[in-house]
């Protein structure tokens, strides 16, 4: 599994890049933290802006056109884009993601299109129950 970041400058943006790359299939799931604050220098400049950060979880036959499709849409002229291997992954996650990557059908129905991370879910129970 390979796991990648980019930034974006909003809420909004962050979050219809999010959906749209789970939506086509580039990424077996996408989550948005922030806002996190950015120090960096642009035209040899330092700046410092409020940024949303992506985290793109997907398999390695995703990259090329997880990258492709991110630099095509990305609204910033050079995104962030850092992509890392996942050293270990558990069994039941690493399933579920390869289960998840497999090409939907053109005339899927939609509730197969929007499944959320397992880490989501509100029927795990917390460590305290345990």
């Amino acid at each position: 599994m390979l796991l990648a970041w980019t930034t974006v400058a909003t809420a909004a943006d962050a979050d219809r890049l999010a959906a749209d790359a789970v939506t086509r299939g580039l990424a077996i799931c996408v989550q948005i933290e922030g806002p996190v604050v950015s120090h960096y220098r642009w035209q040899g400049v330092p700046e410092r802006a409020t940024e949303f950060r992506l985290m793109f979880k997907f398999l390695p036959s995703q990259l090329a056109a997880l990258e492709a499709w991110l630099h095509a849409v990305h609204p910033y002229a050079i995104p962030e884009w850092v992509v890392v291997r996942a050293e270990h992954v558990g069994e039941k996650y690493l399933s579920w993601a390869v289960a998840g990557s497999t090409p939907l059908p053109f005339n899927a129905p939609p509730s197969l299109l929007y499944q959320p991370c397992p880490s989501t879910k509100a029927s795990k129970a917390s460590p305290a129950s345990s």
